[in-house]
């Protein structure tokens, strides 16, 4: 927490981890300052010695409050569900909050990772696109079957769950990675009506601090 209490948020603008997080800070009505890591200059200021002090896993999102340093997207997330339940990200339903939960994984785990910057690292320039295209259409082909049961106006029925929170950003990859939407019409629906809502607009990657001049909206 800074002098003035408020919680800090370390984040990258292009991040989509760290805005599944802005956007529930938002939603949540929280206050906060921002600290940006830049994952690409100096070699990437997460390998920083000061910045492992902070999360120890050296990416972003990390968030003090409360007194904790929470690492890990859904487990901030999560926590600020716990702590200030309004308004709720997880459904009251066991089942509703079960495929919640289980669209926030497939994407955070099944998909994110997969065609981050530190795995397309790994590969050879040429090879990257392919790959990150690879990674989004297999997660995007198994996310748009599950949500033929479980959307209504967002991804599980007509309010907005941590699932939708990972859901735009992700979209957002896809599209710098050049992966074609249209077959999946689902998804393009449900992240059009999540991209004119406030929390998803003012939390965005071209509305950061740290988002450089010829990228801001």
């Amino acid at each position: 927490m800074t002098e003035s209490g408020k919680p800090i948020l370390y984040s990258y603008f292009r991040s989509s981890c760290s805005w599944r997080v802005r956007i529930a800070l938002a939603l949540k009505g929280i206050d906060y300052e921002i600290i940006p890591i830049n994952l690409i200059k100096d070699g990437g200021q997460q390998f920083s010695k000061e910045f492992q002090a902070v999360n120890p896993m050296k990416q972003v999102p990390a968030l003090k409050i409360d007194g904790v340093t929470i690492g890990q997207s859904l487990a901030i997330i999560e926590y600020l569900e716990e702590t200030r339940p309004t308004p709720p990200l997880l459904p009251q339903d066991p089942k509703k909050r079960a495929s919640v939960r289980m669209i926030s994984d497939l994407i955070a785990s099944g998909i994110q990772p997969l065609q981050n910057l530190s795995a397309l690292k790994q590969v050879e320039q040429e090879n990257q696109l392919p790959v990150a295209q690879k990674a989004i259409i297999s997660g995007f082909d198994a996310l748009e079957q599950i949500l033929q049961s479980t959307a209504g106006k967002y991804c599980v029925g007509d309010q907005v769950s941590m699932a939708d929170l990972c859901l735009a950003p992700q979209v957002a990859n896809a599209e710098r990675f050049k992966v074609d939407l249209a077959p999946y019409p689902i998804i393009s629906r449900i992240n059009k009506a999540l991209l004119a809502l406030e929390a998803f607009q003012v939390s965005h990657p071209r509305r950061q601090p740290d988002t450089p001049a010829e990228l801001r909206a």
